[in-house]
């Protein structure tokens, strides 16, 4: 049978987006096992959500480099078998064929970007005779941006872009186009994406779901289920000290603060929620040219006991970005197509549990997201 879903990527050719598909025309292949994919838990699959052999992948990329030569790139690196890359060549090269080229901020106006980028979603649906397009932003992360009127309301957004007066950041830009094509947004960067109120807005009128931000894969997945130990034993911590060292194109564009803010703001929100309190301590992130596609970070925790014993812990956690992404984002695009099938909208708090900086309801904590994310599998599985 025909992939009837299609997962449209923003940044299709970067790391992440590329580490997905090949995963996911590996998974479809039997070539791999399913390890890290969430949605194939029991408690998970109980929502019923569609396999990954159902989704049709295509995208927006500014990069020109074809996916084949991208895969043999992330091979070289260790992310995955260069067999493996060789064995989905075929595969790579038919998804390469649907990927558009992506828009800049210097090429017209938001409009017409907006227009172009529907009209790419229409027509990727039309060509496949699809029954969803789920879109998903893994695309370089943006700085923060300033609220604006315009940006916090969807008729003051409307108008300023019909007078092409519009302050959209591009990952909005991509957002507002998928929502205006009928498409449920994934932003899976701390990138402003559909979280403007504006577009919230939007996608509340259209009836669509969405889900973000800031997919939670390595340092603050250990905080999330570090810190609420910490508070359930009554433990006070003083300090919390975080060094993060990546490279990767994602590590070159956090070299900039201003757009490093973005992240640092993602990870850091949900450290004062689970221990109940402000805690001191430093959280940097720092490009290292020579980790390619891995990151490590170190952190020191500095706590309290009973009679004020002061104690401490450190970890160090190592791991290739992209693989941990990867499949994520392939639970992603089938729980949010599930959310869609049942008649969800608006902001998908139960998904909370793949993102640093969730939106819609919901705590941070690992093990509090975990049960909202199974009854929530449990409730739509039951709407068949």
């Amino acid at each position: 049978m025909a992939p009837k879903i299609g997962l449209w990527f923003i940044g299709a050719r970067g790391s992440v987006a590329t580490t997905a598909t090949v995963g996911a025309l590996s998974l479809t292949a039997g070539l791999t096992r399913r390890t890290g994919c969430v949605a194939d838990l029991p408690e998970v699959a109980a929502a019923a959500p569609p396999g990954v052999a159902d989704l049709l992948i295509g995208g927006h990329d500014v990069i020109s480099d074809p996916l084949p030569k991208r895969a043999e790139a992330l091979a070289d690196g260790g992310v995955f078998g260069i067999e493996l890359a060789r064995a989905v060549h075929d595969g790579l090269t038919q998804v390469d064929a649907r990927i558009r080229h992506g828009i800049t901020a210097e090429e017209g106006t938001q409009r017409d970007a907006i227009e172009r980028v529907s009209r790419d979603l229409a027509g990727f649906r039309a060509a496949h005779a699809l029954d969803q397009v789920i879109v998903i932003d893994v695309a370089t992360t943006e700085p923060p941006v300033e609220p604006t009127p315009e940006l916090s309301d969807l008729d003051a957004l409307e108008r300023a872009l019909a007078a092409d007066k519009a302050p959209l950041p591009l990952s909005s830009v991509y957002a507002y186009a998928a929502l205006r094509a009928g498409c449920p947004v994934v932003a899976f960067t701390p990138s402003p994406g559909p979280r403007l109120p504006a577009l919230a807005q939007l996608a509340e009128r259209a009836g669509l779901p969405w889900a973000g931000s800031d997919g939670k894969t390595g340092e603050t997945l250990v905080k999330s289920a570090l810190a609420p130990m910490f508070a359930t034993r009554a433990l006070r911590v003083r300090s919390w000290a975080s060094y993060n060292l990546l490279g990767g194109g994602d590590g070159r564009a956090l070299s900039d603060p201003v757009t490093a803010s973005s992240k640092t703001q993602s990870k850091g929100k949900g450290l004062t929620e689970m221990l109940g309190e402000p805690v001191d301590g430093p959280l940097h992130i720092d490009y290292v040219e020579d980790l390619g596609d891995w990151k490590t970070a170190w952190d020191m925790v500095s706590f309290e006991g009973f009679l004020g014993t002061k104690m401490s812990m450190q970890f160090t956690w190592q791991g290739c970005d992209s693989a941990l992404a990867a499949p994520l984002v392939l639970d992603l695009a089938r729980l949010v197509a599930r959310a869609q099938q049942v008649g969800e909208s608006g902001p998908l708090g139960a998904l909370g549990f793949f993102f640093k900086d969730p939106a819609g309801d919901g705590g941070h904590d690992l093990g509090g997201q975990w049960r909202a994310l199974v009854e929530w599998c449990q409730r739509i599985g039951g709407d068949r």
